[in-house]
């Protein structure tokens, strides 16, 4: 019995210490070094200054998109969750373009439209840990032009309220 537990903990052991994560990379690491181990960004956007901004993000699925600042000499600064209730905040602070929401959030889930044929309306979908908690969307809207960021505010993710639904 002692021989199964000591296997079943190395297994264990090994694949807790196999996984790595992005979080864990160090700043000042080259961007190279980043795409070996983690893939490409699923995400680059170019800076006024010559820096870029990369994201790692698990959209259309996932609730989960990483972020870094890569510097001139291509080295990276230190990783953030970039899918918060936080981070959809600055959305209500200044003008926001298609493009920058791209460059601070990654890839939508989904882009729809919603509305009257009079007054239609483009939203994004980014699925996301509402409070850390709560499987949710972040609704992005864009006026009816698509050009600026009008509204954005969460919702339930109906991906996860298949359990909800009762049939007589």
């Amino acid at each position: 019995m002692k021989t199964y537990r000591w296997i079943a903990l190395s297994v264990i052991m090994a694949t807790t210490v196999g996984c790595a994560q992005i979080t864990s990379v160090k700043p000042g690491t080259a961007l190279t070094t980043v795409e070996k181990q983690f893939g490409a960004p699923t995400t680059l956007c170019a800076g006024p200054d010559g820096t870029k901004r990369a994201i790692w993000s698990q959209q259309p699925m996932g609730q989960y998109a990483f972020a870094t600042n890569v510097d001139a000499q291509s080295r990276v600064s230190e990783f953030e969750q970039i899918l918060t209730d936080r981070a959809f905040n600055q959305l209500g602070q200044g003008v926001w373009t298609p493009e920058q929401v791209r460059c601070a959030f990654g890839p939508p889930e989904s882009i729809n439209k919603v509305g009257l044929p009079s007054n239609l309306k483009i939203v994004w979908s980014y699925r996301y840990r509402q409070s850390d908690v709560w499987n949710s969307l972040m609704y992005v809207f864009f006026g009816t032009d698509g050009k600026v960021v009008t509204e954005h505010y969460p919702g339930p993710d109906p991906m996860y309220m298949y359990d909800r639904i009762r049939f007589f």
